[in-house]
C-alpha cells in the first residue's frame, strides 16, 4: 500500500465503500428472504454477491453473521437474524410543540434487536387486567419478559405468588418482599408461603389498529 493509499481520506473512503457494500448485501439477502420465504443457500449467496470461491462466500456470510443480520442453525444452514423484521428509522419526532420536519432515512432497525437482549430467555405475554395501568401497561398490550435477568427492587416482574400468577412491581426491603400494583384500586401483595419470579418485564408492545 502506497503512502497515498494510506492517507486518512483514502482510508475513510475505503471504509465507507466497504460499509455501503455490506449494507447492499444485507438488503439483497433480506429481499431474497422476504420474496421467497426462505434463506438463500451458500451457492445462491455466491451468485448474489458475485463471488466465485467458497472461501469468499464464507467470509461474506461471517460478516453478515457478525453484525447479527443472519445466523446458523445446528446444521450450519442460514437462518434470518435482524433481516427478518427490519423497520426503517426516519429520524426523530417532536413530542412537544409541532415543528417542521422532512423524512430522512437515518437507519434500519430490527424490532427484535431493539426490544430483545437475550432471545433464548425471552417470551411474550398478553396483558389481562389494569393493575399496572399507572406504569403504562394496559389490557391487551403485549409485554416482553426476560427470564434470564436477575430481578431487582423496582423492576416489573412476572411472578407466581402462592400458586397465582401476577405482574407487579417488585419491592425488596431486607428479607421482606412485596409486589406493588400501579393502580390505587389494587392492594399490594405479600407472599404468604411461596414466591417464584418467572422473569423481568423489559418492554411493552401496543397496537393502535
Amino acid at each position: 500500500m502506497t503512502a497515498n493509499e494510506r492517507s486518512p481520506y483514502n482510508l475513510l473512503m475505503k471504509r465507507a465503500a466497504a460499509e455501503e457494500k455490506l449494507r447492499t448485501r444485507v438488503k439483497d439477502v433480506s429481499t431474497f428472504y422476504h420474496q421467497k420465504g426462505r434463506m438463500p443457500s451458500f451457492s445462491e449467496i455466491g451468485e448474489m454477491f458475485r463471488l466465485s470461491s467458497k472461501g469468499s462466500v464464507h467470509k461474506a456470510v461471517n460478516r453478515l453473521e457478525g453484525m447479527g443480520a443472519v445466523s446458523r442453525d445446528s446444521r450450519g444452514r442460514l437462518i434470518p437474524g435482524s433481516i427478518k423484521s427490519p423497520v426503517r428509522v426516519l429520524g426523530t419526532v417532536e413530542a412537544g410543540f409541532p415543528s417542521p420536519a422532512e423524512e430522512e432515512l437515518a437507519d434500519t432497525l430490527s424490532l427484535d434487536d431493539l426490544l430483545i437482549q437475550n432471545r433464548e430467555a425471552t417470551f411474550l405475554l398478553k396483558v389481562s387486567g389494569d393493575s399496572m395501568s399507572g406504569a403504562g401497561i394496559l389490557p391487551g398490550d403485549m409485554v416482553i419478559v426476560d427470564k434470564g435477568q436477575t430481578p431487582k427492587s423496582g423492576d416489573i416482574v412476572i411472578a407466581e405468588v402462592d400458586g397465582a400468577w401476577t405482574m407487579k412491581y417488585l419491592r425488596k426491603r431486607g428479607e421482606s418482599v412485596t409486589l406493588l400494583p400501579a393502580n390505587p384500586n389494587y392492594k399490594p401483595i405479600r407472599p404468604k408461603s411461596e414466591l417464584k419470579i418467572a422473569g423481568v418485564v423489559t418492554a411493552v408492545v401496543r397496537k393502535y389498529r
